[in-house]
């Protein structure tokens, strides 16, 4: 697997969040840069190493579908269980969007373009 670029990042980050929330290239290079500095060469990263504003962006890119959660259980010497939440890098997602052409995420979203699909009849309230 080779190592994720924040050149490579920016791209996947750009073409993966919705366009409507007007992320351009100078923002997803901002997040791209913050993101990698917290997870360096690794594909994982361990949760408790985030302040909240952090944890929102990374809630932002779990929702593009870049990031997302893992947890391991383990007991303590003292009979207790302890939960470990983990960031991964969906690579497989990342690769799909670096080579997804801007703009091509339209049409995808049925919500978007189901007025597109109605004739003019449908727009008469009375007759």
């Amino acid at each position: 697997m080779s190592i994720l670029t924040v050149e490579d990042l920016t791209q996947a980050i750009k073409n993966g969040i919705d366009s409507r929330k007007g992320m351009d290239m100078d923002e997803a290079y901002d997040l791209a840069h913050s993101v990698l500095n917290f997870f360096g060469y690794s594909d994982r990263i361990i949760d408790n190493v985030l302040e909240a504003q952090d944890r929102n962006a990374f809630y932002i890119l779990e929702d593009a579908d870049i990031l997302t959660t893992e947890r391991e259980e383990t007991t303590l010497y003292d009979g207790r269980e302890w939960r470990i939440h983990y960031w991964v890098f969906k690579r497989d997602k990342i690769d799909e969007l670096m080579s997804k052409p801007a703009g091509s995420d339209k049409g995808d979203d049925v919500e978007e373009n189901i007025y597109d699909t109605l004739d003019d009849e449908a727009w008469v309230r009375n007759k």
